[in-house]
């Protein structure tokens, strides 16, 4: 073996994890959100979440990812600890797919159909389809597949290239030698979770091993200990990215790892005992790609098997590792930002933050309009706190979308983006306009005036109507519901006019005498913030609209739907009606 065969390895390895990256990142994008609502749904008992951490990481092909996935979503406040106990065993399982689809190259015979299942016959295939879809589909779901198609064929080729530069090692006594360094079990899983922990890809160090064991010269003696090794070395990065997280978001590495040591102390003493009494005949003998994903997945399932019972004690153990700090609450993280590391996981995250921005808002709104009719001094400081998160939530949510966008993502993730960046800004200043309606009644609550009984009818038509627009905002951004959301502009456009006629009506009355100047003033401060209010209301709308049909110019869509459209002109009408002073 000489330079160029050691050149021909680093490429292989490079073509390897860049395939493994761009298919993972493929397949991530293709899920979508769904990801994050399967974290959700499926992790109420352990079994559940055993089977959520197989599909996932056999989807994302990478228990490391997973477990970033987990200490962010737990450092975020989303998760509990027990939840991703579960899922972390399935993961260990899920990761194992990568091996069998490598153990794919080690097929033999001459026969079409071995033929056909030999990756060198259709990766080709499978990237020249990939790279039609990337380059020709419009739609970012064919482009996923497309990518998912070229990033396997990719890794595949590594495979090959690997297996071939080492074979010139199989004559090689030298290399033979070094394997029988590996007869001690114990350097063994030194070695593999060394190895792994470099290069931070369990699935890469066993893709590796498996093109080595072309040279003849890995024994079931030596590939057993690395192995188990390699399950160990995942875990650093779990460990990485545990660092300046709260403490129940480091637990979350601390089970990973215990999973593993444990299952690695337990199976390797047992197997070694075993063969103590029974001298496995096998133990020396050459093993193949194929042996390699069997035992791979023996392990990982074995060790779940034994583990899963104790759940709650792995949970326990962690404690005990990561201990509490007093009584003091830890602070927890607003959005992790190694949630970014699963894009799909992310956007839906700040899905839900933002409709707990929106709630937040509403609420706010409804406790400023009925302070006009009742002032406490708990509904101002209510209004003063829902006004200070919504200014927080805008700023960790702007930021935190922003970053997102940057990230490849899918078509209607970037949708779900767009939406919420048009969005956040309007439910941050609903939050203003409740504090400047809280400014109006204390203003009147202090000097202890009050409206006439017709301006105080009229100011009630217009909260009622004020009240249905909120209402249907708030119900079609939460469903994100198109149909509910173009009812609001009709009902935004009633209550222009309802201010413009309560205008006028006051102007009469100071004419006349019913009214005072000072009162004046403080109407239309009552007016313009409920005019403001209707406005963001009408905005929220358009941007539940305008991210279903891909396209954010507003202005346009308005002056359409208020000259052509009929359902605009039949609900005005009916609003119209409704509202009438």
């Amino acid at each position: 073996m000489d330079i160029f065969s050691i050149f021909t390895l680093l490429g292989g390895l490079a073509f390897f994890l860049f395939g493994m990256n761009v298919m993972s990142s493929g397949l991530e994008q293709l899920a979508g959100g769904k990801l994050e609502q399967l974290l959700r749904k499926m992790t109420s008992n352990r079994f559940k979440s055993l089977l959520l951490g197989v599909g996932i990481t056999a989807v994302i092909q990478s228990s490391s990812a997973v477990t970033v996935m987990l200490v962010g979503l737990v450092n975020s406040g989303i998760m509990q600890l027990g939840q991703t106990v579960g899922v972390i065993m399935g993961s260990n399982i899920g990761t194992t797919v990568t091996a069998w689809l490598i153990s794919l190259t080690g097929i033999e015979g001459d026969s079409f159909f071995n033929k056909l299942l030999k990756p060198s016959s259709f990766a080709p295939l499978l990237a020249l389809l990939g790279i039609g879809l990337m380059m020709m589909a419009k739609s970012n779901k064919k482009k996923s597949i497309g990518s998912i198609l070229l990033g396997f064929a990719v890794l595949m080729n590594g495979m090959e290239l690997m297996s071939g530069a080492v074979e010139p090692l199989k004559d090689s006594p030298e290399f033979a030698k070094v394997f029988t360094l590996f007869s001690n079990p114990l350097l063994g899983v030194l070695v593999g979770a060394v190895f792994t922990a470099v290069i931070q890809s369990s699935s890469a160090s066993v893709g590796i091993l498996q093109s080595l064991t072309t040279t003849g010269a890995i024994t079931f003696g030596n590939a057993i200990p690395i192995i188990m090794g390699q399950n160990i070395g995942t875990c650093i990065t779990a460990l990485i990215s545990s660092v300046g997280v709260n403490r129940n978001a480091k637990r979350v590495s601390i089970v990973h790892v215990s999973f593993n040591l444990i299952g690695t102390a337990v199976w390797l003493a047992l197997f070694y005992i075993v063969h103590m009494i029974v001298n496995f005949s096998f133990i020396n003998q050459p093993i193949n790609e194929a042996w390699i994903a069997i035992i791979h997945s023996i392990f990982n399932i074995l060790t779940t098997l034994l583990l899963i019972p104790f759940t709650k004690l792995l949970e326990k153990l962690a404690y005990i590792v990561i201990r509490e700090k007093g009584k003091k609450e830890e602070e927890i993280s607003f959005l992790d930002e190694r949630l970014l590391s699963t894009p799909s996981v992310a956007v839906s995250e700040c899905g839900a933050k933002t409709l707990d921005m929106s709630h937040v808002a509403f609420v706010t709104l409804e406790e400023s309009l009925a302070l006009q009719s009742e002032y406490t001094d708990a509904r101002c400081e209510a209004i003063l706190s829902g006004e200070d998160e919504l200014d927080k939530y805008e700023d960790k949510l702007g930021s935190f979308l922003i970053k997102i966008s940057a990230k490849e993502i899918s078509d209607e993730d970037s949708r779900q983006v767009s939406r919420m960046l048009h969005s956040i800004g309007d439910f941050e200043r609903l939050g203003d306009h409740a504090v400047n309606l809280l400014k109006v009644a204390k203003e009147m609550h202090e000097k202890k005036i009050f409206f006439s009984a017709e301006a105080t009818h009229e100011i009630s038509v217009l909260q009622c109507a004020i009240r249905e627009i909120m209402a249907r905002t708030q119900e079609a951004y939460v469903r994100n519901d198109t149909k509910l959301a173009a009812l609001v502009e009709p009902l935004e456009q009633v209550i222009d006019h309802l201010i413009a006629d309560i205008k006028n009506r006051h102007i009469a009355r100071l004419k006349n005498g019913y009214c005072t100047i000072e009162l004046g003033f403080v109407l239309s401060d009552l007016l313009t913030n409920y005019e403001r209010i209707s406005d963001h209301c009408s905005n929220i709308a358009v941007a539940v609209i305008e991210s279903a049909q891909g396209s954010f110019d507003t202005h346009e869509y308005l002056s359409e739907i208020k000259q052509s459209d009929a359902d605009f002109a039949s609900e005005y009408a009916r609003c119209r009606k409704t509202y009438r002073l």
